[in-house]
């Protein structure tokens, strides 16, 4: 696999110059400590798993300050293992995960609501028309701040169909920005992927998730 620093510095390069001030997450799934550890040498800060055993691994040896995020599907059962150990949630879709949420943080867990704008049924989130309602009702929840929305990219290569779907959730985030909600300022866009964040940027993200064209994947390289 490629050294990470000069990989890291050629995708923020790219980011700025769209925009300055893009977040990278370096998702670390399919890599292990070493690689992770890396990663934060290279002087990335934001670091993303999507399974609770991943995050546990990681966090039993990586002891910099960094920013963890949680960009899977979180089951309810295992929010107790998860959410006092991350710092960002990128898969709120549903109001048991919120109720579940409440119940176990012990401070405020930044979230992003998942919407699934492409529609797609193998994609998880809430529709467009179903999500200012959902984030409206969390205001109840003090443990829960929405600071964006996260989607995935429909899954096609016509780069016109994903630009497509970025601009609607940046679109619905304005939105529901504007509405000054104390509970939800839903500032942030997480969108974008290693074959599309240059698109997702483009179109007003403010968080990229990239895993192999960052920071690899070790399953590949062993092939």
């Amino acid at each position: 696999m490629k050294p990470i620093k000069p990989v890291f510095k050629e995708i923020t390069e790219q980011l700025n110059t769209v925009r300055d001030g893009i977040q990278i997450i370096a998702v670390t799934k399919q890599v292990g400590v070493d690689r992770t550890q890396e990663a934060i040498h290279a002087g990335i800060r934001h670091l993303g798993e999507n399974r609770p055993e991943g995050l546990a691994q990681k966090l039993e040896t990586i002891v910099e300050d960094v920013s963890w995020h949680f960009i899977g599907n979180l089951q309810t059962r295992k929010v107790k293992d998860v959410i006092n150990e991350i710092d960002y949630l990128h898969s709120l879709d549903r109001l048991s995960l919120a109720k579940e949420i409440q119940k176990r943080a012990i401070r405020q867990v930044k979230c992003f609501v998942q919407v699934n704008v492409s529609g797609e049924e193998s994609k998880s989130g809430l529709s467009p028309s179903e999500t200012i309602d959902f984030i409206e009702s969390l205001k109840q929840y003090d443990k829960i701040q929405v600071v964006g929305l996260m989607t995935m990219a429909p899954n096609t290569t016509d780069e016109l169909v994903i630009r497509e779907a970025f601009k609607g959730l940046k679109l619905l985030q304005l939105q529901i920005s504007e509405k000054h909600w104390t509970h939800a300022p839903c500032t942030e866009c997480s969108m974008g992927m290693s074959n599309d964040y240059l698109i997702a940027a483009q179109e007003g993200a403010s968080f990229v998730r990239i895993g192999t064209a960052l920071v690899g994947s070790e399953s590949e390289a062993k092939q």
